[in-house]
C-alpha cells in the first residue's frame, strides 16, 4: 500500500493582514505571505518532485542542483515560518524577553540594550538578500547573533532560530522603499518575546 507523502504547504498567519500595521501595511504583508513565503513552499515541493520522478523512473538527476534548490527553498519556508511566530500585533509586542531567555541574553551581551544594537547592525549590514538570526549554541550553551545570507548561506545546522529578522528587500520596499533602518527599528515594537522564549526553554529541557 503505497503511503501518500507530506509536502510543504503555506501556514496561516496567526493575525490578519492589517494586524501589524504601521510597522508592515497590509499590501506589503499580503505580498511577503502569499506570494514570498508560498514561493519557497512551492519550489521546495517542485525539487522533491524532481526527486521522486527520478526515483520512480530509474534515472540519474542533478543530484546537485537539486539539493542546492532544496535548501534554498525549504530554508526560505523555514525561516519565514519562524518570522511570522517571532511578531505581534501593534501593543502585544516589544518589550523585552524576560525569563531564562533574558538572563541568558543579558550574561552574553551586558544588557538587552547591548543586545539589540548588535543584532540591528548585523541586520542593516546583510549584504543583499538575508536575515539576522538570534539563536544558541549548545556546546558551549551561548546565545549568538548570524548573518544568513540568502536563506542557506552561513547557516549552521543544529543551531534552532529563536528570533529571526527578514531583511531581503521583499520584505519592507512597499513600505520603507530602499530604508532598511527604518524598518529595522520599527520591527522592534513589534517582537513577541514569549514566542522567543518557549523555544529557548525548548532547547534547554532537551
Amino acid at each position: 500500500m503505497e503511503v501518500t507523502k507530506k509536502t510543504y504547504q503555506l501556514p496561516a498567519l496567526r493575525f490578519g493582514y492589517k494586524d501589524l500595521e504601521p510597522f508592515m501595511s497590509e499590501e506589503q504583508l499580503t505580498l511577503h505571505h502569499t506570494k514570498h513565503h508560498a514561493a519557497y513552499a512551492t519550489g521546495a515541493n517542485a525539487a522533491l518532485d524532481k526527486l521522486e520522478k527520478a526515483r520512480k523512473e530509474g534515472t540519474d538527476a542533478d543530484q546537485k542542483a537539486i539539493a542546492k534548490e532544496l535548501s534554498f527553498n525549504v530554508g526560505g519556508f523555514i525561516l519565514h515560518n519562524r518570522f511570522w511566530e517571532n511578531l505581534a500585533p501593534v501593543g502585544k509586542g516589544g518589550d523585552s524577553p524576560g525569563g531564562k531567555l533574558g538572563d541568558a541574553i543579558a550574561h552574553e551581551f551586558g544588557s538587552f540594550e547591548r543586545f539589540k544594537k548588535e543584532f540591528t547592525q548585523v541586520a542593516s549590514s546583510a549584504e543583499g538578500s538575508g536575515w539576522a538570526v538570534l539563536t544558541y549554541c549548545r556546546t558551549i550553551e551561548r546565545p549568538m547573533i548570524m548573518q544568513v545570507e540568502k536563506h542557506n548561506v552561513n547557516a549552521m545546522p543544529g543551531f534552532k532560530p529563536l528570533l529571526v529578522l527578514d531583511v531581503w528587500e521583499h520584505a519592507y520596499y512597499v513600505d520603507y522603499r530602499n530604508l532598511r533602518p527604518k524598518y529595522i527599528e520599527a520591527f522592534w515594537n513589534h517582537v513577541d518575546w514569549g514566542t522567543a522564549q518557549k523555544r529557548f526553554d525548548d532547547i534547554l529541557n532537551r
